[in-house]
C-alpha cells in the first residue's frame, strides 16, 4: 500500500449520496423523455434499473453505472444520430446542473478527502456522468482545490470500464498506473482498475453495489471511503 499514490474516485455512490442525490434527477428525466406521462416514465426508470419496491437502483443497472448516451440508446432506440446527439446534450444539461445542485456528500466524505489530499495523495474523479457535471458537483461540495482533474464519460475516447481514465490521470500526474487506487461502488469501476493495471481495487458499500456484486473483484470492500484513509495507514 505504501506504493499507492494517487486514488482515482468514481462520483456517485462513492462520494456522492447516489438516491438521495439522483433520484429525483433521473425522475426529472424520465418525465422530460415521456413528456409527461407518469405511467411511460416509470416504464423508463424501471428500464434503467430502478427498484420501485426498494425506491433504489440496481446494481450495476444502465442509470446506476451508464453514461447519458447509454440512456438515450435505451429509452430512444430509434433516433437518428443527429437526433441522439440533441438528446444526450439535453441529458447531460439536465445532469450537469441539477445533479450537481441536488449533490449530496456522504457522510465524512469531505473531511476524509482533505486528510488523503494532506497526505500528498494525488486526487482524481472518473465517473460516467459528463466532465461538466463532475467538475460542478465537487465545486457544490467545496473540495475542487483538492483535486488534480475530474474526468467523465466525454473527457475519454473510451468510458468506464476501459481503462482510457487511468491512462489519462497516470498520464497527468507522472504515476504508473500500479501506484494509482481506483474506488467505487459498482463493478465497472474495479473493472477499469483491472483494464488499467491499477495497484488497487477498492470497492465500496455506499452506493448501488453490493458486497456480492464487488467481492469477485475488488482487492478489498470497505463501507465508505471514510475508511480508506484508515485502511491504507494499516497497509502502509
Amino acid at each position: 500500500m505504501s506504493d499507492i499514490k494517487g486514488i482515482l474516485f468514481d462520483k456517485d455512490g462513492t462520494l456522492v449520496d447516489f438516491n438521495a442525490t439522483w433520484l429525483g434527477v433521473a425522475d426529472f428525466m424520465a418525465m422530460d423523455a415521456s413528456e409527461g406521462d407518469r405511467w411511460k416514465a416509470d416504464r423508463l426508470l424501471a428500464a434503467a434499473g430502478f427498484d420501485f419496491a426498494t425506491r433504489k437502483f440496481k446494481p450495476d443497472s444502465i442509470f446506476a453505472s451508464g453514461t447519458n448516451l447509454d440512456v438515450v440508446e435505451l429509452w430512444f432506440p430509434r433516433l437518428s444520430e443527429e437526433e441522439q446527439l440533441l438528446a444526450v446534450a439535453r441529458f447531460n444539461e439536465i445532469t450537469s446542473v441539477q445533479g450537481s445542485a441536488m449533490a449530496v456528500p456522504l457522510p465524512g466524505i469531505v473531511d476524509t478527502l482533505a486528510a488523503l489530499r494532506g497526505k500528498s495523495y494525488r486526487l482524481g474523479v472518473a465517473t460516467n456522468d459528463s466532465t461538466s457535471g463532475a467538475e460542478r458537483t465537487l465545486a457544490t461540495l467545496g473540495v475542487s482545490q483538492l483535486f488534480d482533474a475530474a474526468y467523465g464519460y466525454d473527457a475519454v475516447s473510451n468510458p468506464k470500464p476501459a481503462p482510457d481514465t487511468i491512462h489519462a490521470f497516470a498520464e497527468l500526474t507522472g504515476l504508473e498506473p500500479a501506484a494509482i487506487a481506483m474506488v467505487g461502488d459498482n463493478r465497472h469501476d474495479l473493472e477499469m482498475a483491472r483494464a488499467g493495471g491499477c495497484g488497487l481495487a477498492v470497492g465500496v458499500l455506499s452506493g448501488t453495489g453490493t458486497r456480492e456484486s464487488l467481492s469477485e473483484i475488488a482487492d478489498v470492500i470497505l463501507d465508505s471511503v471514510a475508511d480508506l484513509p484508515a485502511f491504507l495507514d494499516g497497509r502502509g
